[in-house]
């Protein structure tokens, strides 16, 4: 069964909500757009392995996806985790299109595409340390040595895998996705006993879901950014006019005539909390009691008084 469902990664959200705050003509939008275009083909790699994974049974795995636990003082995140009575399973995903060739001497992935060389961290290195941490992270909440095992899954399946003669056991460990789910049950009949009983595997699953923490940051101080920058009023998504007019208790396009109800880029570029004022002058709301309205329309939580209430903002994909 699914515990930890996969959602559009928090990163991806605020760089969308970045680049369509910042004016096209921002000498920093093309390297915001190229690293949006990156991560968002990740996420669809990571999504690729969705399918093959609905092929197993449901009560025998426990699937996380887009984990993130803390190793003493360091974060390591993984694409997906299936743990089970008798193993835990590190799924590494590349979505990684042409022909690539695993070099064991130099220990690189290199690109073959439109013949073009590109050269690539080896991803077996980085689920080996993902391996090593999580075997560090159950001894520490106190949980028995399970059998830690990775697998790098290529979501791309026209993608060519290559690799020098000798190194005859790669495809132990990198796998095209659709042979996800006859890898994971060559996994399973390899090793005979279980590491925990029911009773014990529930818990080990309610403290991994516990103990996710999401990474977050301010995208703005990642590209050395001002919120003066930022484009202020309600953008139209079918012309991208800005501002919108409020009428009617929505977002209205005098250009296109397009309705919008959503205003959510503040919570993603500036922060979790909003006043009345920050609101007026993020959205361009000239009437103080329309700006309450419009924070009242949203349900959230507050605290304080009149002139000094804060207003807590939340946004789940």
């Amino acid at each position: 069964m699914i515990v930890k469902e996969r959602k559009v990664p928090l990163s991806i959200l605020k760089l969308r909500a970045l680049a369509h705050r910042l004016p096209q003509s921002h000498p920093k939008i093309p390297s915001i757009m190229n690293e949006l275009k990156k991560r968002e083909a990740g996420f669809k790699g990571e999504s690729a392995i969705d399918f093959p994974l609905s092929f197993l049974e449901p009560k025998n795995y426990f699937i996380f996806h887009d984990l993130r636990l803390q190793d003493q003082s360091r974060f390591f995140q993984m694409d997906t985790l299936l743990v089970s009575k008798k193993f835990a399973l590190i799924i590494e995903v590349k979505n990684i299109a042409g022909s690539i060739y695993f070099d064991p001497h130099f220990n690189q992935l290199i690109r073959k595409k439109e013949g073009k060389e590109t050269a690539f961290p080896d991803p077996i290195i980085q689920v080996s340390r993902q391996e090593s941490q999580l075997k560090n992270w159950f001894l520490k909440n106190g949980f028995s040595a399970l059998p830690i095992l990775s697998l790098v899954v290529i979501s791309n399946p026209q993608t060519i895998i290559r690799t020098s003669p000798e190194n005859r056991k790669l495809h132990y460990k990198v796998i095209h996705r659709d042979m996800l789910p006859s890898n994971i049950n060559r996994i399973e009949q390899s090793i005979k006993n279980p590491t925990f009983c029911e009773k014990e595997l529930k818990k080990i699953i309610r403290v991994i879901n516990r103990n996710h923490i999401e990474a977050d940051f301010s995208v703005l101080e990642r590209y050395t950014l001002k919120p003066e920058e930022l484009i202020k009023g309600v953008i139209c998504e079918n012309c991208k006019e800005s501002p919108l007019l409020r009428r009617h208790g929505t977002w209205f396009c005098d250009n296109c005539q397009l309705l919008s109800k959503d205003a959510q880029d503040y919570f993603f570029l500036i922060g979790s909390t909003i006043t009345n004022r920050q609101l007026r002058e993020f959205l361009l709301v000239s009437s103080s009691a329309s700006a309450t309205r419009i924070l009242q329309s949203l349900n959230l939580t507050s605290r304080g008084a009149n002139k000094g209430r804060v207003y807590s903002l939340s946004f789940n994909e």
